[in-house]
């Protein structure tokens, strides 16, 4: 019905907006970069759905535009290191004119907004090279502004010129405190700012119109998300953990797609022939013709190489080791279903002595709540999901392993599926209601896990930090509401709010869809060309649309407070820079009726004492105390905004702060009955310490022998 409803207006849209798209103002001395119709229905179809199914049902109106404008502004030049005060003052004639050019497609003001952004970045760029090999006093007592973004724009040519030499004369001194000589230091230099601009010459209409659709939909909430066609198939790629290609990760090097690692497993490491550092400079399908791939986009290369399973690729290699100018080697793969396993949940096991008994605690780290939907739906009964996974890690913790307690690792968890959230829960509770969502009517439903028995019902811990969001909220809340487990880290992220991914080309009319596939493939309607498969259909992306909120069954919004721990670690990362408190356009927290749910435990007397073992530990612990510092000094220097350009006082500088850095490791590794380290020794993998899951470990300790005296 829904389908329907929104087919409906956005045919009818569609429709009444045949006009001819406005002119495009054009900057002069650059290929100006220009919006097609595509994007143009796009924009169109986005404001419609905001308007009509948004969760906070609003109007797109001058004030959103305004928010637009700056938005779009600081996302193109966040330290104003380009546009000129003249510049923005140009621009302010959009101010209120862009909700009402968005709603017709108009897309003429932002692209033209970028376009003067692509002159001046390319104009500072060889203004830098120009001046590289400048004879330059490091003896100058001046300084360099890295960061202008409370400062005001630039006002002139001249000031904009100075800044940047300033910035080409702080790499220098950068390059020759590393040790380079004046030759090699402007060799290199130069080769980086032309790099730039070669990357900046590769930017199409697609990257600048997903640039412009972040800040649209930015200014509506932090979570409503447009995703170009690429960008889609890499959102939901990651959702499933699985992709179909040949099983190597690449990157372009020196405008080379060059392999830098193939993933055991994969069609590429089982066919023995591609190795890392193998560069691919041609890419065929199984029929037709090769294409020259040096110098394109590295995704754009990556969309030739990846394809559906069982379908065969063929690439013509230079081997590792061999010159560019050596004969190429073609090469045959057959794509296959490749499951991104370091992106999967994994366990460890560690054993930790408390008063002086061992204790086996099984760690399980979930980076997403993650689903192959898609795989699913077809029936295979082999599909990735993140409860599937665990619930596999758990038979073996339980088992093989015998731990003593577990303890979910959800930092830097962004979220990801709500019913994979909901079905993790279940792992660990009888049954019962998870979580509450309320649409945007206000009508409140209770989803849960219906399925009776816990697979794991000993002491449980779940780690968490700022990062952790979203659905990771939801059970975190939920083993905290039901009293199944200790809460451990720091105050959440606080993403209470749900995402509906909807696919723009399933709510555009078919006809429609032909008659804008022959303006792409002939820049006018009507050419005669004929439309002859899906794969000349443009494809138009896909929003992920707020359209309700989360709520624990305590009652509690996870929106902007988040879920508190019980036991508080230090945060690594700023409270005041991350997390949705920190977003102006976030939806506020608030409260529903508490659902029906009975707890497994009153945990409320067990987290005093808890709190007390842990607030003791930490009054001895050196790792705390410097961890602490550590913060300090970290949110003070986030708080400067230049450094010195002379030579010897930079030096003075970072030697003094290489001294206090290498003296606080050995204090530590002194502490742990490790030996001393001396400068540029690499310290082995065991060695590094992770405070936070240390800390978890022994409030798990705790834990147990707490309840075994219960």
């Amino acid at each position: 019905m829904l389908k329907r409803i929104l087919l409906a207006i956005f045919t009818a849209a569609v429709l009444a907006c045949q006009a001819t798209p406005k002119p495009q103002k054009l900057v002069e001395g650059i290929p100006n970069i220009k919006p097609d119709e595509k994007q143009s229905l796009v924009c169109r179809q986005v404001v419609a759905l905001i308007e009509n199914y948004s969760y906070k049902r609003l109007s797109v109106n001058d004030s959103i535009s305004s928010l637009v404008l700056d938005k779009y502004i600081k996302a193109l030049d966040p330290y104003r290191n380009y546009f000129l005060a003249s510049d923005i003052k140009d621009f302010e004639q959009f101010r209120t004119t862009l909700d009402d050019a968005f709603r017709t497609g108009d897309l003429s003001a932002p692209f033209y907004i970028f376009n003067v952004y692509s002159k001046r970045y390319n104009e500072t760029l060889n203004y830098a090279i120009a001046h590289i090999k400048d004879k330059y006093d490091f003896n100058q007592q001046d300084t360099y502004f890295f960061d202008r973004a409370n400062m005001p724009w630039i006002t002139s040519v001249a000031a904009l010129n100075d800044v940047w030499k300033k910035k080409v004369k702080y790499e220098l001194v950068n390059l020759r405190l590393a040790g380079t000589d004046e030759a090699k230091a402007a060799v290199s230099l130069t080769k980086r700012y032309q790099n730039l601009k070669l990357q900046s010459s590769k930017l199409n209409n697609q990257d600048v119109f997903q640039v412009i659709m972040d800040a649209f939909t930015g200014a509506i909430d932090p979570h409503t998300n447009y995703f170009n066609p690429a960008n889609a198939s890499e959102f939901n790629e990651q959702m499933s953990r699985s992709i179909e290609g040949i099983g190597a990760y690449l990157q372009s090097e020196n405008d080379v797609l060059k392999i830098a690692e193939v993933t055991p497993g994969g069609p590429a490491f089982k066919s023995k022939l591609l190795h890392a550092g193998d560069r691919i400079i041609g890419v065929a399908q199984e029929t037709g013709d090769f294409e020259d791939i040096i110098g394109w986009r590295l995704d754009n290369a990556v969309a030739k190489i990846k394809g559906p399973k069982g379908t065969k690729v063929r690439l013509k290699i230079i081997p590792v080791g061999h010159d560019m100018s050596s004969k190429p080697v073609i090469v045959e793969i057959i794509r296959e279903k490749i499951v991104m396993e370091d992106q999967s949940a994994k366990k460890e096991v560690k054993t930790i002595q408390s008063n002086g008994k061992p204790y086996k605690i099984g760690i399980i780290t979930v980076p997403a709540f993650y689903a192959d939907a898609k795989a699913a739906i077809a029936g295979d009964p082999n599909y990735k999901s993140t409860t599937r996974d665990v619930r596999l890690l758990i038979d073996t913790l339980k088992g093989k392993d015998k731990v003593d307690a577990i303890v979910m690792d959800l930092r830097s968890n962004g979220g990801g599926s709500l019913m994979e959230a909901i079905d993790l829960t279940g792992l660990f509770i009888d049954k019962g209601p998870v979580v509450q969502v309320k649409d945007v009517k206000g009508e409140v439903e209770v989803n849960g896990d219906e399925h009776p028995g816990a697979l794991w019902s000993g002491p449980f811990g779940v780690l968490v930090d700022r990062t952790t969001a979203s659905a990771s909220e939801i059970f975190a809340g939920a083993i905290q509401d039901y009293g199944r487990g200790i809460i451990i880290g720091t105050q959440t992220f606080g993403k209470g709010t749900v995402q509906q991914p909807i696919d723009l080309n399933k709510l555009v009319n078919p006809s429609i869809l032909q008659r804008l596939a022959s303006f792409v493939q002939k820049g006018k309607p009507g050419s005669g060309k004929t439309v002859k498969g899906e794969n000349d259909i443009p494809q138009l992306g896909q929003i992920n649309l707020t359209i309700a909120k989360f709520y624990r069954v305590n009652g509690s919004s996870t929106q902007h407070k988040g879920v508190m721990p019980d036991i508080t670690l230090p945060s690594f990362y700023p409270m005041d820079k991350v997390g949705e408190d920190t977003e102006s356009s976030a939806l506020p927290w608030d409260e529903v009726q508490k659902s029906d749910f009975v707890a497994v435990a009153d945990l409320s007397a067990m987290k005093a004492e808890l709190v007390k073992l842990h607030d003791a530990r930490m009054e001895k612990s050196l790792d705390y105390k410097t961890l602490i510092q550590d913060l300090a000094d970290m949110k003070k220097r986030s708080l400067e905004t230049s450094v010195t350009l002379n030579e010897n006082k930079l030096k003075a500088e970072r030697d003094s702060l290489e001294v206090k850095a290498l003296e606080k490791i050995n204090r530590l590794r002194a502490s742990r009955g490790l030996a001393p380290v001396k400068k540029g020794d690499k310290i082995k993998k065991a060695e590094n310490f992770d405070f936070q899951e240390d800390e978890t470990l022994k409030v798990m300790a705790d834990y147990i022998q707490l309840k075994a005296v219960v």
